[in-house]
């Protein structure tokens, strides 16, 4: 699920963050990070995209170079990050949408096909299927994990014999429950596409996000866990999915590798960017690191907010989480909301209204079930800043402004 930008007021900082989410609070020159130059307190975002010298310089060097657009870099960065997905191939898209896109048409998504996914998402996810001709069939989510319930998919899928694939959503950096679910879509002879948009270097039992179903799709978002400025990817162990997404992100050309105009099928201009790929296989290089620091950063919140009236993530047995949003809930959430932004605060809700609650998707039939979870989730989930960024100044501010607000109620 990759989104156009609800997470964040600003682009890509050239260095604003801390690279271990621990530091002092200490500014350059000397003065407390928590304060600008008028004394006034400097906000925490919800979230803080940063770049390094590395990829400065590794863009610069694309730039100077004359394969601006699809090239030798793009084709490093889709094998880098495939082999950290644990997958054989890599096809890198122009964002986490169009990466969904064109593995739905690569997988053969036809007018009429239905495709079970989540409710509870940004609306790319349900989007993508309608775009590839097919039908978005919702089934309700674990309200502690907020992923696709695989019970609720079952007795979906019990009441429907035109369901061709699952789409679950790897939400806010958590797996959803893939053993179960594809061990569904295997009974059934269904397809499986991971949307791990929000979920990169999250994994079960070791196993990473990415290696679970016939392909998945990530997005280079800033907010993200790494980013590309925008950009997108599809992982796959399947050649035959590889080959027809390179194709269809490429005007439907032949993969051949002619260079020429031989376009054997339909397509989009869905390609990545040298400059894109250029920033991803440094951003790569940092992933651990990012996610490391997100996760330090979610283990302090744990701590603090254990004895609150508040329900803070979950990480089910052999599941690792990776913290892209760090998402409370309280049936308080606006008046948590409200304090958190009093004290400069950043937040997000992600999602106010579920998808199938969407004006756009008024007229799509399926959206018409009832999903309880989702809409509850929906009025009370609220998400704090948990960027590797943050330093312990930071987090102290979240901190000291959640405790308070409940010490006042």
């Amino acid at each position: 699920m990759t989104e156009p930008n609800p997470e964040t007021d600003g682009g890509i900082d050239s260095g604003g963050g801390s690279e271990s989410g621990t530091d002092a609070g200490v500014g350059t020159d000397g003065t407390d990070s928590e304060l600008g130059s008028d004394g006034a307190s400097t906000p925490v975002p919800i979230a803080d995209p940063e770049l390094s010298a590395d990829a400065i310089e590794r863009v610069e060097s694309v730039l100077e170079s004359d394969r601006l657009a699809d090239g030798p870099e793009v084709r490093a960065f889709e094998d880098e990050f495939a082999t950290y997905c644990g997958t054989d191939e890599g096809v890198a898209t122009a964002n986490g949408t169009t990466a969904l896109h064109a593995a739905l048409e690569a997988l053969g998504v036809e007018d009429g096909d239905a495709v079970i996914t989540s409710p509870f998402s940004f609306v790319a996810s349900a989007n993508a299927i309608r775009l590839a001709g097919g039908t978005p069939v919702f089934a309700d989510i674990d309200p502690e994990t907020y992923t696709l319930d695989p019970d609720a998919v079952e007795r979906v899928l019990e009441e429907r014999d035109d369901i061709v694939g699952l789409l679950p959503v790897h939400l806010y950096g958590l797996p959803a429950d893939m053993p179960a679910l594809c061990a569904l879509a295997d009974e059934r002879d269904l397809f499986v596409v991971e949307d791990a948009c929000q979920a990169h270097g999250a994994a079960i039992d070791g196993t990473r996000v990415g290696g679970f179903g016939d392909a998945a799709c990530f997005s280079f978002y800033p907010t993200k866990n790494m980013t590309t400025g925008e950009g997108g990817m599809i992982v796959t162990d399947r050649a035959d999915v590889a080959d027809r997404s390179a194709s269809y992100v490429n005007h439907g050309r032949d993969t051949s590798g002619t260079g020429g105009y031989d376009h054997v099928d339909l397509g989009h201009n869905y390609r990545l960017t040298s400059v894109a790929a250029a920033i991803g296989r440094v951003q790569l290089e940092r992933l651990s690191q990012f996610n490391r620091a997100r996760r330090e950063n979610a283990a302090a919140y744990d701590d603090r907010f254990a004895d609150l009236p508040l329900e803070t993530p979950t990480e089910p047995a052999g599941s690792r989480h990776v913290y892209h949003q760090y998402t409370v809930r309280t049936d308080d959430r606006d008046g948590l909301e409200t304090t958190l932004s009093e004290r400069e605060v950043g937040t997000g809700v992600y999602y106010e209204t579920p998808i199938h609650r969407l004006p756009a998707y008024e007229t799509v039939s399926t959206a018409a079930a009832t999903l309880p979870r989702a809409e509850r989730a929906a009025d009370e989930v609220l998400s704090l800043p948990v960027h590797p960024g943050l330093s312990e100044r930071d987090r102290r501010i979240v901190v000291e402004a959640v405790r308070d607000h409940f010490a006042s109620q």
